[in-house]
């Protein structure tokens, strides 16, 4: 082969190279090409809360601190006071701007631009509740609540010592416990003499805002409860519609608690009985009748009533200091005396274990306590030495409605065995209220 030819050869296979060469990052252009025009199209993700698209402003988030109030936080943001003025006016008959409560969260929505200007306020006086005074066009105010989830779900366990143990060795909120041994089972079972192998299975709800900030066990749906080898059930049902009354109820319709509780305050010590012929040594050791039961706790321990009814006194005088008087039927009427303040008011209804004062040491009184008194038809009584009544059964036109509610919710505890742990997602923004 001649050197001509041979040059001939090269040249092509160098021109050969070089639009292969060509092709290849042209096509490479290409790809890289249609990778950022895939990327291009990609949008940021769309966050939403309180009803706003996060994303269309700048968010600022902070907490209520001593000393701030609703204009003083607008001026920090570059509010001026007449715009100030005109929206504290507007928003007046909606939300009481006074009311902002020190540690509360609070977010104000800016426009995205240098001068980052407030256009929203947006208030939480508690985790489910918000308020908005928007001020981005018009001036309004308004009240709204976060999406509430709740999950049903079932828990099962066998008791090594005690109950809480138990639900905190499952992962399980100390809260059902609670519910489980001073709420559903506190006349029937008693939880500090429980004993191993003893079990439980419980249907209950718990509450999720946003769909992931948990708060809490909603209520327990029923629960079954097997104790020195004997079967207790409980299936919560609502036997007054008006004012809202739910009991929970054996399978037979018995009610599981008593009309009244032992004591007023959950964590005291009895500390003087009801006694006519008590002496006094600071009185001359003379005769002075204690009418009431006392029973000793530290200053701010919660008082409870101790059955369902109104509240006909809730004063102070000097005897007595802060007192609170419950009728509870034509019969039945209990007070209690030397609270450090009152939690209801007159002509209020309130329901076994609510919180309606707590221990103090106001009025005629030498420590700590509360003097619980109870009335018979009138007449001041030991409640110790009283034959107190059952807790009201259910009526008998509710009774048959209640034995079937509770047939299927019974197949369904008695489905489950005591290694299931399972859970069902109820539809958001569903309250549970239709319990029967």
């Amino acid at each position: 082969m001649d050197q001509t030819r041979i040059s001939r050869l090269g040249k092509e296979c160098i021109i050969l190279f070089v639009i292969a060469l060509s092709l290849f990052n042209c096509k490479s252009d290409k790809v890289k090409q249609e990778k950022v025009e895939e990327l291009a199209v990609i949008e940021p993700q769309e966050i939403y809360e309180f009803g706003f698209n996060l994303n269309d402003y700048i968010v600022k988030r902070d907490t209520i601190r001593k000393g701030d109030s609703f204009g003083i936080i607008m001026e920090r943001n570059k509010i001026g006071y007449p715009k100030i003025f005109q929206i504290s006016e507007i928003a007046k008959d909606s939300f009481d701007i006074r009311k902002l409560q020190i540690g509360k969260p609070y977010t104000i929505l800016c426009t995205k631009d240098t001068l980052q200007e407030p256009k929203c306020f947006i208030y939480q006086p508690n985790k489910e509740e918000y308020v908005v005074i928007n001020f981005h066009d018009s001036i309004h105010a308004y009240t709204s609540r976060k999406p509430i989830k709740y999950v049903e779900k079932v828990a099962t366990g066998t008791i090594d010592s005690n109950i809480s143990v138990t639900m905190e060795d499952l992962g399980l909120s100390p809260r059902l416990a609670y519910k489980m041994a001073d709420e559903i089972y506190a006349w029937t079972i008693d939880f500090r003499r429980l004993q191993p192998g003893d079990r439980f299975k419980v249907i209950y709800t718990d509450k999720y805002i946003d769909d992931s900030i948990y708060a809490g066990v909603h209520n327990i749906k029923a629960a079954f409860f097997e104790h020195n080898k004997e079967a207790f059930y409980a299936f919560q049902f609502e036997t007054d519609s008006v004012k809202g009354i739910k009991d929970y109820f054996n399978e037979e319709a018995k009610n599981l608690r008593r009309a009244f509780l032992k004591m007023p305050v959950q964590f005291g010590r009895l500390s003087s009985r009801y006694n006519l012929k008590r002496r006094i040594a600071y009185y001359g050791n003379k005769i002075r009748p204690h009418k009431g039961t006392d029973f000793a706790a530290p200053v701010g321990t919660e008082i409870m009533a101790t059955a369902n009814g109104t509240v006909t006194k809730s004063a102070y005088t000097r005897g007595n200091g802060n007192y609170v008087k419950i009728r509870h039927n034509n019969t039945y009427e209990t007070q209690y005396l030397h609270m450090k303040k009152q939690n209801v008011k007159v002509g209020q209804y309130v329901k076994q274990g609510d919180v309606i004062g707590w221990v103090g040491m106001t009025g005629n009184t030498g420590g700590p306590h509360v003097c619980y008194r109870f009335w018979k038809n009138g007449k001041q009584v030991d409640p110790f030495r009283e034959k107190l009544p059952e807790a009201e059964p259910i009526s008998d036109s509710l009774k048959v409605r209640y034995l079937e509610y509770i047939q299927p919710i019974k197949e369904q505890l008695d489905a489950i065995g005591f290694d299931d742990n399972l859970e069902m997602d109820i539809p958001s923004n569903t309250e549970i209220t239709d319990l029967q």
